[in-house]
């Protein structure tokens, strides 16, 4: 519930994330999620932030990366599955369960810090950001590691939609292999676009069709992914299923939206609002980053997410071989 020691701090993240979101439209290199991340940062690592933010930061931090997947949902679709044939189905799935158990290996072998390895294997597996915000409830409170994780989460994702364009460009395969490879593996449905587009419409087209499938993916691989990580600290089967109110709702949005036919106008508005309750949340959770843990925990964490980013192309390049 919001209350009067909330204010300042959520007028301060309304005020960061929604330039944060006007500037992305002027065809900025970062999308606005990205962007709102880093100007968060850049405010309050120059500047010190009064007490009495401190409390409206936290909440928007919170509450609004929950109720930004809200709207998000509207814009999935499990019918997208069926429009990509059964064996680029089977492809996408596969990459995303074995990117998914290699995250789960690497945090346990090799001495990753749990909670951000999770968020960026999970995120290079899904959909970027809102896989992110989806799962992060259950991997991690700390605020920093959420922010560090999509700081190489969407960086990763606009050198991906710059460089994949160029090495398919150079190399001999179809149109419909580079569209899978695109859609299959960038982070969100931005870099799929801008990449896929970039390289012709019949590959943008591809891309983008295999991408919505893939974010069609995420509540199942959210179950998946939180079986994996908790099935050893659960002393019940059915304390797998107790997902927050958000992620169930999350999951709800979307089946109703793959039975019926929502407006089309309706569910822009809604992936338009979404994006920018997260812009203004990602905002919030830059304001409590700072500089020297980015510096000191982000070289790992991008050193991770290079390494889940080339396994997961690999793979994709493997199964494209066969399609």
């Amino acid at each position: 519930m919001i209350t009067r020691v909330h204010v300042k701090g959520i007028l301060l993240s309304l005020l960061i994330g929604l330039s944060a979101y006007f500037i992305s439209l002027t065809d900025s290199f970062f999308n606005s999620i990205l962007l709102g991340l880093i100007m968060g940062m850049a405010i309050g690592n120059m500047i010190r932030i009064p007490g009495p933010y401190q409390a409206g930061i936290t909440f928007t931090s919170g509450k609004l990366l929950e109720f930004s997947l809200l709207f998000l949902a509207f814009g999935i679709s499990y019918t997208s599955i069926a429009k990509i044939g059964w064996m680029s189905f089977i492809f996408v799935m596969l990459t995303i369960l074995i990117v998914l158990l290699l995250t789960i290996s690497f945090s346990q072998k090799l001495k990753f810090k749990d909670s951000t390895c999770y968020l960026i294997g999970f995120g290079t597996s899904i959909c970027g950001s809102s896989a992110i915000a989806a799962v992060s409830s259950s991997v991690t409170k700390n605020k920093e590691d959420i922010g560090i994780s999509l700081a190489v989460v969407n960086l990763l994702g606009a050198i991906g939609m710059i460089s994949l364009p160029l090495l398919f460009n150079y190399l001999p395969i179809s149109d419909l292999k580079s569209g899978f490879m695109i859609g299959a593996s960038l982070h969100s449905v931005g870099n799929v676009a801008g990449a896929g587009y970039a390289m012709g419409n019949e590959i943008g087209q591809t891309a983008i069709t295999i991408k919505l499938a893939r974010v069609a993916l995420l509540s199942p691989a959210l179950i998946f992914f939180r079986y994996m990580i908790n099935k050893n600290s659960v002393s019940h089967w059915k304390e797998h299923f107790k997902l927050p109110w958000y992620v169930w709702s999350f999951i709800g949005i979307s089946i109703l939206t793959s039975i019926f036919n929502i407006p089309k106008q309706f569910i822009d508005i809604s992936e338009t609002t979404g994006k920018i309750i997260l812009t203004v949340a990602m905002s919030a959770i830059g304001l409590k980053v700072s500089f020297r843990t980015l510096y000191q925990s982000g070289k790992k964490a991008l050193l991770l997410g290079i390494i889940i980013f080339a396994i997961q192309i690999l793979l994709l390049m493997i199964f494209a071989l066969f399609l």
